[in-house]
């Protein structure tokens, strides 16, 4: 099966994995909501509250990856010293510029893109966005996120886990070729200087 479910899954297990994730740590808070929804589809657990201990614990972990950017990635990412300073200060002006136009969007979607969710706060403290927006955005993202999810997985068993984790991947996927194909277009539309004849 896509998600193993285990036995001693709990509610603060579940927090504490979907906590970590949005903070920026490299864990499954998906496949955790994922798999307590599973449990309160066998009746093991409560389905309301997993879904709102998995939005709280959201909503806390991208606060506390937010004020991380916020107080220390931007100083990381402009340093003078250390490797790709040219790529570390490009990125922060990109996201600066990104989050400016789509912050809400970006925060709010990328709550439902694996591996986007685990740096979207990181990128969007370190970018400069405002906290009040960035607030508001994280609280509606976190609780559609946890809400579809949990309802998803809830109602259609084993195979609403491989769709609502499986989806995120492919998000994530799909996301990563259309950057791609638009910076390959974009390196096409770049005029190449011509050299004037001797």
């Amino acid at each position: 099966m896509f998600i193993t479910v285990p036995a001693n899954l709990g509610y603060g297990a579940l927090a504490a994995l979907v906590a970590g994730e949005s903070a920026g740590l490299p864990i499954p808070g998906e496949t955790a909501l994922a798999a307590a929804s599973l449990l309160a589809g066998a009746g093991h657990l409560s389905l309301p509250l997993v879904i709102g201990v998995a939005a709280m614990a959201a909503i806390v972990g991208d606060n506390v990856g937010f004020w991380l950017g916020r107080r220390g990635g931007r100083r990381v990412l402009q340093a003078e010293r250390g490797p790709f300073r040219r790529h570390r200060r490009a990125a922060l002006s990109k996201g600066a510029a990104f989050f400016a136009r789509h912050g809400a969007k970006a925060v709010i979607l990328g709550r439902f893109v694996s591996g986007v969710r685990v740096v979207t706060a990181l990128v969007a403290g370190a970018s400069g966005m405002t906290p009040r927006r960035f607030f508001v955005a994280n609280a509606v993202g976190a609780v559609l996120w946890a809400s579809l999810t949990g309802v998803l997985v809830w109602s259609l068993g084993p195979v609403g886990a491989v769709v609502a984790v499986g989806g995120s991947w492919v998000l994530a996927a799909t996301g990563s070729l259309v950057a791609a194909a638009r910076t390959a277009l974009a390196r096409r539309r770049v005029p190449v200087p011509q050299r004037e004849p001797a």
